[in-house]
């Protein structure tokens, strides 16, 4: 059979997504700080998009009408009977009455000169009070500068502490660190003795047990077995065999518990203050509130920005203003229509975490009235049949969004747990579980803790039917020592 091209006319039906849908997908997965950048982003790009203090002005008739739905629910659920007064714009003579003219006064002495800047506000800008925390490598420089160091050793010094890695241990040989700096390995040892008796203590070190070492000649620890547990017994230490160290150094176990106590004190990552990233705060994209009997979602809108379409833009298109040309009515037309399928899918966004909110709590009230160790099972599709949308909608939805909860600040991923089975009776949730471990060990005696084991039967007792090995797991994941580590003598 002769191969050849031929052409041939099919009918068939796909699936397309369109860069509105893509857009409404995407919106669906982002945090509060992204959705935030993506509006700004709009903002800029888009002159008919512009800030509004009224959000519903401009909007689509569907689109205002969601609006209004979705603010009517959330003051109905954030409203507390009896208790809020009807509100109503102030005049200017109440609005004069409750200033502070003491404080005004203070504030802004009224002198004979005026300057040309007090028109201007004269406090400091946030860029101008705006610090950054000290990193160590700024912080040793600091103290090189101000120490008593020859040419060689401070060209020395530079280059280790520029190999010195986040946790502030050497990196690099004392050769490399002389070939470098172009002196002997004699100015490089001086020069790495003189570091090592800088801020914090312990900084420069090659290894644990110098670390170690250097914070107790540092503090001047009295009791010598501490420097001798250190120099001579540090793995077995690490491994708390505390007995293998009394046989061998012929004292008694209680004395070397002490002394373990006494270097569990010492900083094993002297660079510890200085590293790591800045603390993120989370901002929750919802509010549970309990009133009476009842739980009520209140979304967060604070901090974002409410859009509406520019007047001048809109008369171009309802003919308000002088004729223009074809191409610039198309291009405004466009824009339009792309802003409002922005300002729509901002406000689906909003319902479907409503939604799903809801319905987190309608299977979560044992959790939200008592606490961790009432969470139930949950999955996706649960919720998905609840409210009538896809897995995969629901599991967008719940990435990167937190909820203030009466229990707590929770992402909304962590009301979705798989199920333990009981010995009798209805499943419980993983996170039931973890809870209920963390309790147990909590309580245990430290110098008999309780094995994986052990923790299995008294939960197996608890009407929890769980292996060892899921023990292990769960006690792992919450960042829980074996029991041989947790085990305290003396």
């Amino acid at each position: 059979m002769a191969i050849e091209i031929k052409q041939q006319l099919r009918l068939s039906q796909q699936l397309v997504m369109t860069p509105q849908l893509q857009q409404a997908i995407k919106l669906l997965q982002l945090s509060r700080l992204e959705l935030a950048d993506v509006v700004t982003q709009e903002l800029e790009e888009n002159p008919v998009l512009e800030l509004s203090e009224d959000q519903d002005e401009d909007l689509p008739q569907e689109v205002a009408a969601d609006s209004h739905e979705a603010e009517n629910t959330a003051t109905e659920a954030a409203a507390v009977p009896d208790e809020v007064s009807e509100h109503r714009d102030a005049s200017d003579a109440e609005k004069i009455a409750d200033i502070d003219w003491q404080s005004y006064a203070e504030a802004y002495p009224q002198t004979g000169f005026q300057g040309e800047s007090r028109e201007e506000d004269e406090r400091r800008s946030l860029e101008g009070t705006l610090t950054r925390r000290e990193t160590l490598g700024e912080h040793l420089d600091w103290q090189l500068q101000l120490s008593d160091f020859s040419a060689p050793e401070r060209a020395a010094a530079k280059c280790i502490i520029g190999n010195l890695d986040d946790n502030g241990y050497l990196r690099a040989d004392l050769d490399e660190i002389s070939r470098a700096a172009g002196v002997s390995l004699d100015v490089a040892e001086s020069a790495l003795c003189k570091v090592q008796l800088f801020d914090p203590a312990g900084v420069a070190a090659r290894n644990l047990r110098e670390c170690l070492l250097i914070q107790i000649d540092r503090f001047g620890a009295e009791d010598p077995l501490v420097r001798v547990l250190v120099s001579d017994h540090l793995d077995a230490l690490q491994r708390r065999d505390f007995r293998g160290i009394s046989r061998a150094l012929g004292i008694t176990p209680e004395e070397v518990a002490v002394a373990s106590r006494l270097i569990g004190r010492l900083e094993p990552r002297p660079g510890r203050p200085f590293g790591g990233e800045d603390p993120i705060y989370i901002i929750p994209d919802i509010y549970v509130y309990k009133i009476g009997d009842e739980f009520h979602v209140v979304l967060n809108e604070d901090g974002l920005p409410k859009l509406k379409i520019n007047q001048l833009y809109r008369d171009v298109l309802t003919g308000g203003a002088t004729a223009v040309a074809k191409d610039t009515r198309d291009y405004v037309q466009d824009k339009v229509r792309s802003a409002l399928w922005l300002i729509k899918s901002i406000h689906q966004r909003q319902r479907t975490i409503y939604k799903v909110m809801t319905s987190i709590i309608k299977h979560q009230r044992d959790f939200f009235e008592r606490g961790v160790q009432h969470l139930k099972p949950l999955n996706l599709r649960d919720v998905a049949e609840d409210i009538g949308m896809h897995e995969s909608t629901v599991s967008r939805v719940t990435t990167n969004k937190y909820a203030n909860t009466p229990q707590g600040i929770f992402e909304l991923k962590f009301f979705f747990n798989s199920s333990i089975n009981r010995v009798e009776g209805d499943a419980i949730a993983s996170e039931s579980v973890k809870e209920k471990i963390r309790r147990i060990i909590t309580a245990e005696d430290p110098r008999r803790p309780l094995s994986d084991q052990r923790v299995a039967e008294m939960l197996r007792s608890a009407n929890i039917d769980i292996a060892r090995r899921t023990v292990t797991k769960y006690r792992e994941a919450m960042n829980i020592l074996s029991s041989t580590k947790r085990r305290r003598v003396g």
